[in-house]
C-alpha cells in the first residue's frame, strides 16, 4: 500500500513538472521572435532601403522593433502564457493591438487586429495585420497590411541581419 502511494506520488510529480516545462504556442513564438534582436536592413518591394532595429527590453519580457526610416515603434510581449500581443505605435497617430497566431512549423507569426487606441472610427486608417516570417538566422520578411476605409495596402520588407 505504501509502495503504491509512493509510485502514485512520483508519477503525479513527474506529470506536474512536465506540464510546467511545456511551452505554449505563444511562448514558443515569442522565443522565436526574440532571436531577431539586432539590426536588420533590406528593401521594400519598390526598392527603397529600410532599416529595422530589434531590442529586448524590460528584463526580456518585451521585444521592441523600430522601423528607423518611418520613425515607428512596435512592442511585442506575452499577455499570460497563451497570448502574444503586438502594439504598433504608428505615424498615423493610433496604436493598433494585434494578437498572434503561429504557423504549424513555427516559422511564421501572424498578428491580426484586435483593437486600437486613438482610432477615430473603426474604418479609419490603421495597421490591420503584421506577418513575420523567419527564413533563417540571418533573413526574415515582414508583411505589413494597412486598412483604410475598406481598402488594404500592403508593404513587404525582405531583410537580412546587419548586426546582432
Amino acid at each position: 500500500m505504501i509502495r503504491s502511494a509512493r509510485v502514485a506520488a512520483a508519477l503525479l510529480f513527474a506529470l506536474t513538472a512536465t506540464s510546467l516545462v511545456a511551452q505554449t504556442d505563444a511562448q514558443k513564438s515569442f522565443d522565436q521572435l526574440k532571436s531577431l534582436a539586432g539590426s536588420w536592413e533590406g528593401k521594400t518591394a519598390d526598392g527603397r532601403a529600410v532599416e529595422i532595429l530589434f531590442r529586448l527590453t524590460s528584463g526580456g519580457s518585451a521585444l521592441m522593433s523600430e522601423i528607423v526610416s518611418e520613425n515607428m515603434i512596435t512592442m511585442i510581449h506575452l499577455d499570460g502564457p497563451n497570448r502574444l500581443l503586438l502594439t504598433h505605435y504608428c505615424s498615423s497617430g493610433n496604436q493598433p493591438r494585434m494578437q498572434a497566431s503561429a504557423s504549424p512549423d513555427g516559422k511564421t507569426v501572424t498578428f491580426n487586429f484586435v483593437d486600437a487606441t486613438n482610432l477615430a472610427s473603426p474604418d479609419a486608417g490603421h495597421m490591420q495585420r503584421v506577418v513575420i516570417s523567419l527564413i533563417d538566422p540571418s533573413h526574415h520578411t515582414e508583411e505589413w497590411t494597412f486598412a483604410d476605409h475598406g481598402k488594404e495596402m500592403r508593404e513587404v520588407f525582405e531583410l537580412h541581419r546587419k548586426t546582432m
